[in-house]
């Protein structure tokens, strides 16, 4: 996973967590996917449509 994606998807994990605080929503839990994917720098989902975001990978 390429830096450009794990920034990107950071911010918008961010977003969707903050959205569902705001809104008191157990969906913005839905924010976690993204932000953990990008904490890690593994989209599993990647692997399987061979994937690569990343330009030295």
């Amino acid at each position: 996973m390429g830096k450009t994606d794990r920034i990107i998807r950071a911010i918008i994990g961010m977003v969707v967590l903050a959205l569902g605080v705001v809104y008191h929503n157990w969906w913005g839990a839905i924010g976690l996917i993204p932000f953990i994917t990008a904490l890690i720098g593994f989209c599993p989902l990647y692997t399987i449509f061979g994937i690569k975001t990343c330009g030295s990978c």
